[in-house]
């Protein structure tokens, strides 16, 4: 039996030892060229070396926003929107802000609410001139063309997307990039994908202008079209937290092209210091979003596996999402008792699909709504809602960790009131020392 046994394990560690010679060989053929005819040593170190290469750097999701069908009065302004068919023979100049750098980036243009296929001429990303978010100019020498396995354009289906090749470009953490879109024959319909709530300023023009390095008389509007992601190549201890929610997030209040949302803010605070240098912030949110049902935009339970889930590099996950529906549901008690008791089930759900992939959930408190005119009501069943679902949020210990932002920004006379100092003026939104606010409520120690 001993001597079957040693004679079994030389054949197993034979085996093994021919497999991974097999293995290391067709790494080094598929991976990289053969230093020398015949050099077999050289051919392993050099595979070695690109795996090595490879598992430095991964493509982290760096800027996002959530695709929307545009409503009517959010579509492009004249003359760019006719009878079934947008941006007929136009160039469109748009501009982001990454959050984390990288030595590569690629892009992702949605279709996933067009009527008709997508066809993008072209495409290129450079950045703008003076790094300045919401301008029409570029800095020539810096604008790079997009390819799409390897072909200038590319034909995005009806509800899908496409993810261009990789461009080299150094690009800073907290960079703004521009990327300009020609459509030579305009998508031919009147539902198309868009994020409206950009905060940012775009530029429209007739005719191909994809290399010019400004756009006079382009026509502004503060919607991105079709942009839904950028991602970068960075390296392996980068990572990305996604945030859930709604206006609040998606900074109404907040100042055109000023990037100061609460998730700018914060993401400016993570770049202060060395141990969340390298963490992404996504920002996966709409106005008027809601956790349980359709509004503008899919629901949370609907669009998690798109916003979150597929998002390259997330590992964390903010929710601060809910207020929509406790406002939007009949100011009765029995109507605001099972909206709560649905939200909170919904939270449930959204902990428990995270997790299965290995991503941390963080629960954030709703903020008060008293003395907004749609949502307060006078018997105060909204507020007991909320106060009922924010309860839960702090005490159930089913998140990660608690983000009190309730507490953060709350008039401590008037609980159920947001401060004076830091709402827009409707008692619902933010202004930019409101979402300062916000920044500032997330402890440090969540992401180190």
């Amino acid at each position: 039996m001993r001597r079957r046994s040693s004679l079994t394990s030389l054949l197993t560690a034979g085996a093994l030892a021919a497999t991974v010679l097999v293995a290391s060989q067709a790494t080094g053929a598929l991976d990289s060229a053969a230093p020398g005819a015949g050099d077999r040593a050289g051919t392993h170190s050099s595979a070695a070396s690109a795996a090595s290469k490879r598992a430095a750097r991964h493509w982290v999701n760096t800027w996002t926003s959530m695709p929307q069908l545009t409503e009517p009065h959010n579509m492009p302004p004249a003359p760019f929107t006719e009878e079934g068919l947008v941006m007929d023979d136009t160039t469109l100049r748009q501009t982001v802000r990454v959050t984390v750098g990288g030595d590569k980036v690629r892009l992702r243009f949605s279709n996933a609410f067009g009527g008709a296929d997508l066809p993008i001429t072209a495409a290129s990303v450079a950045f703008p001139e003076g790094g300045r978010a919401g301008t029409d100019a570029i800095l020539p020498d810096t604008s790079r063309p997009l390819t799409f396995s390897g072909r200038p354009s590319a034909l995005v289906p009806v509800g899908a997307q496409v993810v261009s090749d990789p461009v080299d470009m150094k690009v800073a953490a907290g960079a703004n990039l521009a990327v300009t879109l020609y459509l030579a024959d305009g998508q031919a319909s009147n539902d198309i994908t868009s994020h409206p709530g950009s905060r940012t300023t775009s530029h429209l023009l007739r005719g191909d202008h994809l290399a010019a390095e400004d756009l006079p008389g382009a026509t502004a509007t503060n919607h991105w079209y079709f942009l839904s992601g950028v991602e970068t190549w960075s390296a392996r201890s980068t990572r990305a937290v996604a945030v859930l929610g709604d206006s609040l997030t998606d900074g109404r209040g907040s100042t055109t092209n000023g990037n100061d949302r609460w998730t700018d803010q914060w993401f400016d605070r993570l770049q202060t210091r060395r141990g969340t240098a390298r963490l992404a912030v996504l920002n996966q949110a709409a106005g008027g979003n809601r956790v349980l049902n359709d509004g503008l935009g899919p629901n949370v339970l609907a669009r998690l596996d798109r916003d979150v889930l597929a998002q390259t590099g997330v590992e964390s996950l903010i929710v601060f999402e809910g207020v929509n529906d406790i406002g939007t549901a009949a100011a009765a008690e029995a109507a605001q008792k099972r909206v709560a008791a649905d939200l909170i089930a919904a939270y449930e759900q959204i902990v428990t699909r995270a997790r299965a992939h290995g991503i941390e959930v963080h629960g954030a408190t709703l903020l008060p709504f008293g003395g907004n005119e749609m949502y307060d009501d006078p018997a105060g069943h909204r507020e007991s809602a909320r106060r009922t679902v924010n309860d839960w949020i702090r005490t159930s210990g089913r998140f990660d960790s608690v983000i009190d932002f309730d507490r953060a920004v709350r008039d401590p006379a008037d609980p159920e009131r947001l401060h004076p100092g830091l709402h827009d003026g409707d008692w619902l939104h933010l202004n930019p020392a409101g979402y300062g606010r916000l920044a500032a409520a997330v402890p440090g120690r969540l992401f180190r």
